[in-house]
């Protein structure tokens, strides 16, 4: 069934990548998937990992992640059970660097240096916001749209004025800029710097290699291959020699539980930033 009036390959591409956001984004869930990398651990470990979640929200989260394919539970008797990233699982975890990177170069300050791992939360909310992917999708394929254009591919079955309210939200998030009333948008330096993570989210969630990314219709850049940045603003939170490498054939990333929560000084994570946008 199609979501919006794009052709039927993008509107499902848009699809799965929201289907993906949808399954990482909830509270806890990245990590959690990062408490598991490395062998697969008894529910007692993991819990000891995650200990800030409280008595009976460990579980349910788990059976959502089993249920979304990430993570695999295995009986191996009555008494032993443990938990472990399936495969698909696995090749995901090489797309929260290049979060990371993102948020690095376009959310982060030199006065307000956040954790790894908040930022991919920060980052992740506002990609998930409703018909986010699809306004960015049709920006960067069209480069520039009236909000009554936008609305049109966006949402076709609704009044084209609901178009805004989402647009105000990507504005104020720092991806989607205008001139001011009636004048067309087109993506922010950072809306455009999404390439490679919405690249990777898409090749992952149609089950290919990650480095298939770069050369995404509209997210993929074929004709030049960039090379890695280096994460400058925080070389000591997170040394280059505990980042997973991207994905290839056969190569299974291993993740430690401590490469991403650095300066958390709480026993109990911040959230996720609330609507409105991690502007900083």
């Amino acid at each position: 069934m199609a979501i919006t009036a794009l052709p039927p390959d993008t509107d499902v591409d848009i699809a799965r990548v929201t289907e993906a956001l949808a399954m990482i984004t909830p509270r806890w869930n990245v990590r959690i998937l990062l408490a598991l990398s490395g062998p697969p651990l008894r529910y007692t470990e993991l819990a000891a990992k995650v200990s800030w979640l409280q008595n009976g929200q460990l579980h349910p989260k788990l059976k959502s992640l089993c249920d979304a394919g990430l993570v695999e539970r295995t009986e191996h008797t009555a008494r032993h059970v443990t938990y472990g990233h399936t495969e698909r699982g696995a090749a995901l975890l090489p797309v929260l660097p290049m979060i990371v990177t993102w948020a690095e170069q376009h959310l982060e300050t030199a006065d307000n240096p956040l954790p790894a791992i908040e930022q991919i939360e920060d980052s992740l909310t506002l990609l998930t916001r409703r018909y986010s992917a699809a306004i960015l999708w049709v920006l960067k394929s069209r480069q520039e749209a009236s909000g009554r254009a936008l609305a049109r591919i966006v949402m076709p079955s609704s009044d084209w004025t609901n178009i805004y309210p989402p647009l105000r939200q990507l504005a104020a998030d720092g991806l989607v800029d205008t001139e001011g009333i009636g004048q067309p948008y087109r993506l922010s330096a950072a809306g455009d710097g999404l390439g490679p993570v919405l690249g990777a989210l898409s090749v992952w969630s149609a089950g290919q290699p990650l480095d298939r990314a770069a050369h995404h219709p509209v997210w993929g850049h074929p004709q030049a291959k960039p090379s890695p940045r280096p994460w400058t603003s925080s070389q000591s939170r997170l040394p280059p020699a505990v980042l997973p490498p991207v994905r290839t054939a056969g190569a299974v990333p291993v993740w430690h539980n401590r490469d991403l929560f650095s300066h958390a000084t709480t026993a109990r994570p911040k959230a996720a930033v609330p609507v409105g946008g991690p502007r900083r």
